[in-house]
Protein backbone atom coordinates (compact mmCIF):
# COMPACT_ATOMS: atom_id res chain seq x y z
CA UNK A 1 0.00 0.00 0.00
CA UNK A 2 1.67 3.06 -1.29
CA UNK A 3 2.00 6.30 1.91
CA UNK A 4 -0.35 9.18 1.34
CA UNK A 5 0.80 11.87 -0.74
CA UNK A 6 1.81 15.34 1.13
CA UNK A 7 -0.43 17.42 1.05
CA UNK A 8 0.10 20.40 -0.86
CA UNK A 9 -1.13 24.11 0.33
CA UNK A 10 -2.73 26.73 -2.01
CA UNK A 11 -3.28 29.86 -0.86
CA UNK A 12 -6.32 32.43 -1.89
CA UNK A 13 -5.37 35.88 -1.49
CA UNK A 14 -8.47 38.13 -0.99
CA UNK A 15 -6.77 40.74 0.59
CA UNK A 16 -8.28 43.10 3.66
CA UNK A 17 -11.35 42.74 1.91
CA UNK A 18 -14.25 44.80 3.61
CA UNK A 19 -17.34 43.81 1.88
CA UNK A 20 -19.04 41.81 -0.91
CA UNK A 21 -20.78 44.39 -2.90
CA UNK A 22 -18.70 45.46 -6.06
CA UNK A 23 -16.88 43.87 -8.67
CA UNK A 24 -14.37 42.79 -6.64
CA UNK A 25 -15.98 41.10 -3.42
CA UNK A 26 -18.10 39.38 -5.97
CA UNK A 27 -15.48 37.59 -7.88
CA UNK A 28 -13.83 37.17 -4.96
CA UNK A 29 -17.24 35.31 -3.35
CA UNK A 30 -18.17 33.49 -6.01
CA UNK A 31 -14.52 31.96 -7.35
CA UNK A 32 -14.15 31.10 -3.60
CA UNK A 33 -17.50 29.28 -3.69
CA UNK A 34 -17.26 27.35 -6.72
CA UNK A 35 -13.42 26.71 -5.46
CA UNK A 36 -14.43 25.46 -2.00
CA UNK A 37 -17.33 22.79 -3.80
CA UNK A 38 -14.89 21.45 -5.08
CA UNK A 39 -12.19 21.10 -1.92
CA UNK A 40 -12.48 17.86 -0.96
CA UNK A 41 -12.36 16.34 -4.43
CA UNK A 42 -8.89 18.31 -5.01
CA UNK A 43 -7.33 17.01 -1.06
CA UNK A 44 -8.50 13.53 -2.22
CA UNK A 45 -7.58 12.92 -6.11
CA UNK A 46 -4.55 15.68 -5.92
CA UNK A 47 -3.49 16.20 -2.05
CA UNK A 48 -4.57 19.76 -2.68
CA UNK A 49 -5.34 21.88 0.84
CA UNK A 50 -6.55 25.51 0.17
CA UNK A 51 -6.49 28.17 2.33
CA UNK A 52 -8.48 31.41 1.97
CA UNK A 53 -6.99 34.57 2.92
CA UNK A 54 -9.26 37.13 4.42
CA UNK A 55 -9.79 39.11 7.65
CA UNK A 56 -11.18 37.03 10.22
CA UNK A 57 -14.78 38.31 10.33
CA UNK A 58 -15.16 36.14 7.53
CA UNK A 59 -13.54 33.48 8.49
CA UNK A 60 -15.58 29.84 7.96
CA UNK A 61 -17.67 31.99 5.42
CA UNK A 62 -17.11 29.29 2.80
CA UNK A 63 -17.19 26.07 4.33
CA UNK A 64 -14.74 23.92 6.94
CA UNK A 65 -13.45 22.02 3.88
CA UNK A 66 -11.07 25.13 3.64
CA UNK A 67 -8.55 26.93 5.64
CA UNK A 68 -8.15 30.36 6.76
CA UNK A 69 -5.29 32.31 7.39
CA UNK A 70 -5.93 36.02 8.75
CA UNK A 71 -4.94 39.37 7.24
CA UNK A 72 -2.38 42.04 8.91
CA UNK A 73 -0.81 45.26 7.84
CA UNK A 74 2.89 43.60 8.39
CA UNK A 75 2.06 41.25 5.60
CA UNK A 76 2.98 44.02 3.08
CA UNK A 77 6.33 43.72 3.84
CA UNK A 78 6.74 40.08 5.54
CA UNK A 79 4.09 37.45 5.39
CA UNK A 80 4.92 34.60 7.79
CA UNK A 81 2.40 31.08 7.88
CA UNK A 82 2.10 27.80 9.76
CA UNK A 83 2.28 26.26 6.31
CA UNK A 84 4.54 26.62 3.30
CA UNK A 85 2.22 27.15 0.32
CA UNK A 86 3.34 25.34 -3.04
CA UNK A 87 1.10 28.09 -4.28
CA UNK A 88 -0.58 31.51 -4.14
CA UNK A 89 -2.87 33.69 -5.71
CA UNK A 90 -3.34 36.75 -5.32
CA UNK A 91 -6.75 37.51 -6.08
CA UNK A 92 -6.71 40.93 -7.87
CA UNK A 93 -3.85 43.53 -8.43
CA UNK A 94 -5.09 45.66 -5.70
CA UNK A 95 -4.23 43.56 -2.95
CA UNK A 96 -1.19 44.74 -1.24
CA UNK A 97 -0.23 41.29 1.27
CA UNK A 98 2.41 39.68 0.42
CA UNK A 99 2.41 35.99 -0.34
CA UNK A 100 3.89 33.80 2.56
CA UNK A 101 7.69 33.50 2.84
CA UNK A 102 8.78 30.59 1.18
CA UNK A 103 5.93 30.32 -1.22
CA UNK A 104 7.01 28.25 -3.95
CA UNK A 105 4.91 29.45 -6.92
CA UNK A 106 2.86 32.63 -7.99
CA UNK A 107 -0.43 33.40 -9.29
CA UNK A 108 -2.11 37.16 -9.56
CA UNK A 109 -5.12 38.20 -11.84
CA UNK A 110 -5.19 41.21 -12.81
CA UNK A 111 -8.57 42.50 -13.76
CA UNK A 112 -8.19 45.74 -15.31
CA UNK A 113 -5.91 48.31 -16.08
CA UNK A 114 -8.66 50.89 -16.15
CA UNK A 115 -5.71 53.94 -14.91
CA UNK A 116 -4.33 53.69 -18.38
CA UNK A 117 -7.84 54.98 -19.57
CA UNK A 118 -8.57 57.64 -16.44
CA UNK A 119 -5.53 58.88 -15.33
CA UNK A 120 -3.41 61.48 -15.96
CA UNK A 121 0.21 60.59 -17.90
CA UNK A 122 2.29 60.70 -14.63
CA UNK A 123 0.30 58.70 -11.96
CA UNK A 124 -0.61 56.06 -15.30
CA UNK A 125 3.11 55.45 -15.34
CA UNK A 126 3.59 55.44 -11.80
CA UNK A 127 0.86 52.64 -11.48
CA UNK A 128 2.39 50.73 -14.79
CA UNK A 129 5.84 50.28 -12.77
CA UNK A 130 4.32 49.48 -9.88
CA UNK A 131 2.58 46.81 -11.42
CA UNK A 132 5.25 45.51 -13.56
CA UNK A 133 7.25 45.16 -10.51
CA UNK A 134 4.57 42.99 -9.19
CA UNK A 135 4.03 40.75 -11.82
CA UNK A 136 7.50 40.18 -12.33
CA UNK A 137 7.14 38.16 -9.47
CA UNK A 138 4.72 36.03 -10.61
CA UNK A 139 4.84 32.06 -12.18
CA UNK A 140 1.53 32.89 -14.57
CA UNK A 141 -1.05 35.83 -14.75
CA UNK A 142 -4.79 35.29 -15.09
CA UNK A 143 -6.33 38.81 -16.76
CA UNK A 144 -10.18 38.28 -16.74
CA UNK A 145 -11.13 39.59 -20.39
CA UNK A 146 -9.56 39.29 -23.64
CA UNK A 147 -9.04 43.33 -23.18
CA UNK A 148 -7.47 42.85 -19.95
CA UNK A 149 -5.19 40.86 -21.81
CA UNK A 150 -3.89 42.78 -24.91
CA UNK A 151 -3.69 45.80 -22.44
CA UNK A 152 -1.17 43.53 -20.56
CA UNK A 153 0.97 42.82 -23.59
CA UNK A 154 0.94 46.08 -24.98
CA UNK A 155 1.44 48.13 -21.62
CA UNK A 156 3.52 45.76 -19.20
CA UNK A 157 6.02 43.96 -22.43
CA UNK A 158 9.03 42.94 -20.08
CA UNK A 159 6.23 40.37 -18.64
CA UNK A 160 8.06 37.20 -18.45
CA UNK A 161 5.21 35.01 -17.07
CA UNK A 162 2.29 32.64 -19.14
CA UNK A 163 -0.61 35.34 -19.46
CA UNK A 164 -3.92 33.24 -19.56
CA UNK A 165 -7.28 34.45 -19.93
CA UNK A 166 -10.20 32.99 -17.75
CA UNK A 167 -13.61 34.98 -17.96
CA UNK A 168 -15.17 35.04 -15.18
CA UNK A 169 -18.53 33.41 -14.33
CA UNK A 170 -22.06 35.97 -13.41
CA UNK A 171 -24.72 35.08 -11.18
CA UNK A 172 -27.79 33.75 -12.10
CA UNK A 173 -30.39 35.74 -9.78
CA UNK A 174 -33.28 34.39 -11.46
CA UNK A 175 -34.12 31.67 -9.32
CA UNK A 176 -33.38 33.87 -6.47
CA UNK A 177 -35.91 35.54 -3.70
CA UNK A 178 -36.99 38.42 -4.75
CA UNK A 179 -37.85 41.70 -2.56
CA UNK A 180 -39.82 44.83 -4.16
CA UNK A 181 -37.71 48.09 -3.47
CA UNK A 182 -39.90 50.76 -1.79
CA UNK A 183 -41.16 53.45 -4.34
CA UNK A 184 -40.51 51.56 -7.99
CA UNK A 185 -43.65 50.66 -9.17
CA UNK A 186 -44.61 48.22 -11.75
CA UNK A 187 -47.87 46.64 -12.92
CA UNK A 188 -50.53 48.17 -15.77
CA UNK A 189 -50.90 51.24 -14.83
CA UNK A 190 -46.62 52.33 -14.23
CA UNK A 191 -44.97 52.98 -17.07
CA UNK A 192 -41.49 50.11 -17.11
CA UNK A 193 -38.00 51.60 -15.40
CA UNK A 194 -34.53 51.62 -17.29
CA UNK A 195 -32.26 50.25 -14.70
CA UNK A 196 -28.79 50.90 -14.00
CA UNK A 197 -26.47 48.94 -11.28
CA UNK A 198 -23.25 49.33 -10.38
CA UNK A 199 -20.78 50.89 -7.65
CA UNK A 200 -21.76 54.24 -9.03
CA UNK A 201 -18.67 55.59 -9.16
CA UNK A 202 -17.25 58.53 -12.08
CA UNK A 203 -16.31 55.64 -14.24
CA UNK A 204 -19.92 54.13 -14.73
CA UNK A 205 -20.49 57.56 -16.48
CA UNK A 206 -23.63 58.50 -13.87
CA UNK A 207 -22.86 61.71 -15.98
CA UNK A 208 -24.55 60.41 -19.59
CA UNK A 209 -27.43 58.35 -17.25
CA UNK A 210 -28.75 61.97 -15.70
CA UNK A 211 -27.86 63.35 -19.51
CA UNK A 212 -30.53 60.33 -21.20
CA UNK A 213 -33.06 61.45 -18.18
CA UNK A 214 -32.93 65.04 -18.99
CA UNK A 215 -33.37 64.19 -23.05
CA UNK A 216 -36.37 61.54 -22.11
CA UNK A 217 -38.04 62.75 -19.12
CA UNK A 218 -41.58 60.60 -19.40
CA UNK A 219 -39.05 57.59 -18.98
CA UNK A 220 -38.22 56.34 -15.39
CA UNK A 221 -34.69 55.45 -14.86
CA UNK A 222 -33.43 53.36 -11.79
CA UNK A 223 -30.20 53.53 -10.28
CA UNK A 224 -28.83 51.43 -7.80
CA UNK A 225 -25.43 51.04 -5.90
CA UNK A 226 -23.50 51.35 -2.76
CA UNK A 227 -23.84 54.41 -1.28
CA UNK A 228 -20.97 56.65 -0.51
CA UNK A 229 -19.70 60.35 -0.69
CA UNK A 230 -19.84 60.42 -4.72
CA UNK A 231 -23.61 59.40 -4.58
CA UNK A 232 -24.61 61.78 -2.06
CA UNK A 233 -23.24 64.47 -5.49
CA UNK A 234 -25.30 62.13 -7.62
CA UNK A 235 -28.39 62.75 -5.14
CA UNK A 236 -27.72 66.24 -4.76
CA UNK A 237 -27.45 66.46 -9.25
CA UNK A 238 -30.92 64.75 -9.88
CA UNK A 239 -32.26 67.43 -7.13
CA UNK A 240 -30.64 70.41 -8.75
CA UNK A 241 -31.88 69.59 -12.20
CA UNK A 242 -34.92 68.53 -11.56
CA UNK A 243 -35.17 64.97 -12.56
CA UNK A 244 -38.14 63.53 -11.44
CA UNK A 245 -37.96 60.30 -13.76
CA UNK A 246 -34.67 59.54 -11.44
CA UNK A 247 -34.68 57.49 -8.71
CA UNK A 248 -31.55 56.74 -6.43
CA UNK A 249 -31.81 53.43 -4.37
CA UNK A 250 -28.56 52.62 -1.95
CA UNK A 251 -27.37 49.65 -0.54
CA UNK A 252 -29.88 47.24 -1.73
CA UNK A 253 -30.07 43.67 -0.72
CA UNK A 254 -29.85 40.58 -3.37
CA UNK A 255 -33.12 39.68 -3.27
CA UNK A 256 -34.15 43.45 -4.11
CA UNK A 257 -31.34 43.25 -7.03
CA UNK A 258 -32.89 40.64 -8.77
CA UNK A 259 -36.58 42.03 -7.92
CA UNK A 260 -35.20 45.29 -10.22
CA UNK A 261 -33.63 43.38 -13.32
CA UNK A 262 -36.62 40.94 -13.21
CA UNK A 263 -39.24 43.91 -13.50
CA UNK A 264 -36.95 46.38 -15.67
CA UNK A 265 -37.33 47.53 -19.14
CA UNK A 266 -33.74 47.45 -20.13
CA UNK A 267 -30.46 48.02 -18.34
CA UNK A 268 -28.09 50.85 -19.33
CA UNK A 269 -24.50 50.73 -18.16
CA UNK A 270 -22.42 53.31 -20.50
CA UNK A 271 -19.26 52.64 -18.36
CA UNK A 272 -15.96 54.19 -19.25
CA UNK A 273 -13.73 51.91 -17.89
CA UNK A 274 -14.34 47.85 -17.46
CA UNK A 275 -12.33 45.12 -16.47
CA UNK A 276 -15.35 42.55 -17.13
CA UNK A 277 -18.62 44.28 -16.30
CA UNK A 278 -20.82 41.77 -14.08
CA UNK A 279 -24.19 43.87 -13.62
CA UNK A 280 -24.94 43.67 -17.69
CA UNK A 281 -24.79 40.18 -17.66
CA UNK A 282 -26.42 39.44 -14.37
CA UNK A 283 -29.34 41.20 -16.15
CA UNK A 284 -28.77 39.28 -19.41
CA UNK A 285 -30.17 36.12 -17.46
CA UNK A 286 -33.68 37.65 -17.00
CA UNK A 287 -33.26 37.85 -20.92
CA UNK A 288 -33.37 41.91 -20.43
CA UNK A 289 -32.03 44.11 -23.66
CA UNK A 290 -28.74 45.29 -22.11
CA UNK A 291 -27.21 48.97 -23.52
CA UNK A 292 -23.52 49.24 -22.83
CA UNK A 293 -21.01 51.78 -24.25
CA UNK A 294 -18.12 50.38 -26.41
CA UNK A 295 -15.03 51.15 -24.54
CA UNK A 296 -12.59 48.56 -23.17
CA UNK A 297 -14.46 44.35 -22.68
CA UNK A 298 -17.56 45.67 -22.62
CA UNK A 299 -18.11 44.39 -26.45
CA UNK A 300 -16.16 41.62 -25.54
CA UNK A 301 -18.52 40.74 -22.61
CA UNK A 302 -21.66 41.75 -24.29
CA UNK A 303 -20.82 40.02 -27.56
CA UNK A 304 -23.25 40.32 -30.16
CA UNK A 305 -26.79 39.98 -28.28
CA UNK A 306 -25.99 43.62 -26.68
CA UNK A 307 -26.58 47.19 -27.98
CA UNK A 308 -23.97 49.96 -28.26
CA UNK A 309 -23.74 53.47 -27.51
CA UNK A 310 -21.48 55.57 -30.42
CA UNK A 311 -22.42 58.58 -28.14
CA UNK A 312 -22.89 59.85 -24.71
CA UNK A 313 -25.46 62.40 -25.70
CA UNK A 314 -28.88 62.07 -23.93
CA UNK A 315 -30.67 62.32 -27.10
CA UNK A 316 -28.48 60.02 -28.64
CA UNK A 317 -28.99 56.98 -26.05
CA UNK A 318 -32.01 57.54 -26.27
CA UNK A 319 -32.45 56.78 -30.07
CA UNK A 320 -30.58 53.80 -29.76
CA UNK A 321 -32.83 52.48 -26.73
CA UNK A 322 -36.14 53.46 -28.38
CA UNK A 323 -34.70 51.83 -31.63
CA UNK A 324 -33.69 48.44 -29.79
CA UNK A 325 -36.78 47.90 -27.76
CA UNK A 326 -39.20 48.43 -30.34
CA UNK A 327 -37.37 45.65 -32.34
CA UNK A 328 -37.14 43.48 -29.08
CA UNK A 329 -39.04 40.05 -29.24
CA UNK A 330 -39.10 36.64 -27.12
CA UNK A 331 -36.60 35.14 -29.47
CA UNK A 332 -33.97 38.19 -28.84
CA UNK A 333 -34.71 37.62 -25.01
CA UNK A 334 -33.82 33.84 -25.29
CA UNK A 335 -30.63 34.81 -27.32
CA UNK A 336 -29.52 36.88 -24.47
CA UNK A 337 -29.91 34.72 -21.70
CA UNK A 338 -27.86 31.77 -23.78
CA UNK A 339 -25.06 33.86 -24.19
CA UNK A 340 -25.20 35.41 -20.35
CA UNK A 341 -24.92 31.09 -19.51
CA UNK A 342 -21.42 31.14 -20.81
CA UNK A 343 -20.13 33.25 -18.16
CA UNK A 344 -20.05 30.43 -15.36
CA UNK A 345 -18.77 30.23 -11.68
CA UNK A 346 -18.15 26.42 -11.72
CA UNK A 347 -16.95 26.67 -15.17
CA UNK A 348 -14.49 29.58 -14.36
CA UNK A 349 -13.03 28.06 -11.26
CA UNK A 350 -12.42 24.67 -12.88
CA UNK A 351 -10.16 26.80 -15.35
CA UNK A 352 -8.49 28.00 -12.22
CA UNK A 353 -7.72 24.32 -10.42
CA UNK A 354 -6.51 23.47 -14.15
CA UNK A 355 -3.60 26.72 -14.14
CA UNK A 356 -3.25 25.59 -10.34
CA UNK A 357 -2.50 21.71 -11.10
CA UNK A 358 -0.03 22.36 -14.36
CA UNK A 359 1.51 25.07 -12.04
CA UNK A 360 1.75 22.11 -9.25
CA UNK A 361 2.88 19.79 -11.29
CA UNK A 362 6.08 21.50 -12.38
CA UNK A 363 7.11 22.17 -8.83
Amino acid sequence: MSAPRELRHVGLGLGRIRHWNDGLGEFSRQLLMALAARADELRERHAVQLHAHLPRSFHGLFGPQIGYLDTGTTQRWLHLARHRFALWHTLHQHNRLRAPWGTARRVETVHDLNFLHTKDAAKAERYRQRLQHRLAKADAVIAITHHVAGDIRTRLPALAAPLKVIHNGATDLTHRPQAPVDGVAIGPTARPYLLHVSRLAPTKNIAALLDLAAAWPEQPLVLAGARSDYTDGVARSITERGLRNVALHLDISEAQKAWLYAHCLGFVFPSLAEGFGLPPIEAMHFGKPVFLSRLTSLPEVGGPVAHYFDSFDGAAMRRVIESALASHTLGHAEAIAAHARRFDWHRCAAAHIALYLQLLDRA
